[in-house]
């Protein structure tokens, strides 16, 4: 959780410097995937598992990355953004009962409405005046953050190097040709990128995407999605707290509450049924 709380501090620096944001996922799947080529060494899963893969690789190396960067890029506030990814509880249990139709009890429905009245509070805040669009995007990286991980629980037997690689080379390749038609000049702007980006979209890939999701899926093997996700609460902690280090981010009385507000919602919506 330390790990992926620090993606977001360690994105806007390099979106600071210039880096184009869609380019700048592109290039963290490619790290990824080059990483892993040795250990994936080209095996292809089982039949039942391509629809799976293919639509955790796309939510997962795709959407979650290039809407994390765009909420970054188009906001000067990083907390409330930290704190909008973890609409990805809420998504995803909504998600498994559409999916996989698991029930959801009553509590968990109010838990649901009582995390989203925590987002529209720190929507409010006078301070996010200029951040709706990266609020915004925000919601949507936690949207598809929370549907990954509904068709993660599917790919359990699979290997968790083989998982990362489809991830990669599906966000490389994907990004990278969104980046050229959307953001254009990729290879000029690859050139442009500076020793210090390099370094921030390399922690980004090896830090983040690799070691922080190959724990996630080895814990995956021994413990269930219910016991696993909880810890998700934590990373907003330490995300904002090197926000404040970096940016000398101070949270407001209304991000507070809101925070507080959908904290708590995240961590009792797995401790009741």
């Amino acid at each position: 959780m330390l790990a992926h709380g620090s993606a977001f501090p360690i994105a806007k620096l390099a979106l600071n410097n210039s880096v184009p944001p869609i380019l700048m996922a592109a290039l963290r799947m490619g790290i990824v995937f080059i990483i892993l080529i040795p250990f994936w060494k080209f095996k292809i899963p089982d039949k039942e598992y391509f629809k799976p893969l293919l639509i955790f690789s796309i939510s997962m190396g795709v959407m979650v990355y290039v809407f994390m960067n765009l909420s970054l890029y188009y906001s000067s506030i990083i907390s409330p953004i930290i704190l909008g990814s973890q609409l990805a509880i809420p998504f995803g249990i909504l998600s498994s009962a559409i999916i996989l139709k698991e029930n959801i009890s009553k509590n968990k429905w109010f838990l649901i409405f009582l995390s989203f009245i925590g987002i529209l509070i720190i929507f409010f805040d006078p301070k996010l005046t200029e951040n709706y669009l990266g609020l915004f995007f925000a919601s949507l990286m936690a949207l598809f953050f929370g549907l990954a991980q509904v068709y993660s629980r599917q790919l359990k037997v699979l290997d968790t190097s083989l998982i990362n690689a489809s991830t990669g080379i599906f966000g490389f390749t994907i990004l990278i040709v969104a980046s050229f038609l959307i953001e254009g000049n990729t290879l000029t702007e690859i050139y442009k990128i500076n020793t210090e980006s390099w370094l921030l979209i390399s922690y980004q890939a090896v830090i983040v995407s690799l070691f922080a999701h190959l724990l996630m899926f080895y814990l995956y093997k021994f413990y269930t999605v219910g016991k696993i996700f909880p810890f998700y609460s934590l990373f907003p902690i330490f995300g904002i707290t090197l926000s404040f280090l970096i940016f000398g981010e101070i949270p407001s009385l209304m991000f507070v509450l809101g925070g507080v507000i959908v904290i708590s919602s995240v961590i009792l919506l797995h401790k009741i049924r």
